[in-house]
């Protein structure tokens, strides 16, 4: 199971929301070039960038970021957050990004997404399939929409999605462990690459999420509060 630390991004500081939140913003660094570089340095090899102003702008907006990031680490990053547009994907290939999460936009302009599936393919293009009890959240999950979390995903799995992150909402932030039915669910009504995301908590939330049989899981907040090391997750990923 891969490893991918996120990275979210407000006024080009890397900080931290619960359950989505913006006014529950925390700064944990003021510079995401050096939070990245000790991702690396304890031998991470992926990144989940998220443009927060970008989700709330509705278009790609701390790109320069995701440039730095990509020129000073050999981190494999996935950039999301607010792309809307052939443009936003252009500026975000452009300037680092190995692929790109769509969420909002797969939801309110599905025309737009398969067509960059079509474009990219599907080892570029990631659908990103947030949810709060179930409905699909859009709009840096400012918004809900009455989409089913599974039918979504199966939908964009015939139409060729191979790799989906699916993020509960209501656990996103709250360090009291991770949807595991909800992910056991997914997997065993479709045959996604699942990258789990939102409430890791520790390590054995990592173990048990890799026993259920996800590709991949996300984790902010547990390290930046210091609930998982960085050692911890070397050990990890050696292992």
């Amino acid at each position: 199971m891969r490893i991918i630390p996120a990275i979210d991004i407000i006024d080009g500081k890397c900080v931290r929301l619960t359950k989505g939140d913006y006014a529950t913003k925390k700064i944990y660094n003021e510079n995401p070039v050096e939070v990245a570089k000790e991702f690396e340095d304890s031998g991470i090899e992926y990144l989940h960038l998220v443009d927060l102003d970008g989700a709330k702008s509705q278009h790609i907006v701390n790109y320069k970021v995701l440039q730095e990031i990509a020129a000073k680490t050999n981190l494999k990053i996935d950039f999301g957050g607010g792309l809307k547009s052939d443009e936003d994907l252009r500026i975000a290939f452009d300037n680092g990004a190995s692929q790109i999460t769509g969420g909002s936009i797969a939801v309110k302009n599905p025309e737009v997404f398969t067509g960059w599936l079509t474009e990219y393919g599907s080892d570029k293009i990631i659908l990103g399939a947030d949810c709060i009890n179930r409905k699909i959240a859009t709009h840096g999950w400012l918004e809900t929409s009455e989409v089913e979390v599974i039918d979504f995903i199966i939908k964009y799995e015939k139409l060729g999605i191979k790799n989906t992150i699916c993020t509960d909402v209501a656990k996103d932030g709250m360090l009291q462990g991770a949807s595991v039915e909800l992910y056991q669910e997914i997997l065993s009504k479709s045959g996604v690459n699942l990258i789990a995301s939102g409430g890791v908590a520790n390590i054995d939330d990592l173990i048990r999420l890799k026993e259920i049989g996800c590709e991949g899981t996300i984790l902010g907040k547990a390290i930046y509060e210091n609930r998982i090391s960085l050692k911890q997750l070397e050990n990890f990923i050696i292992k």
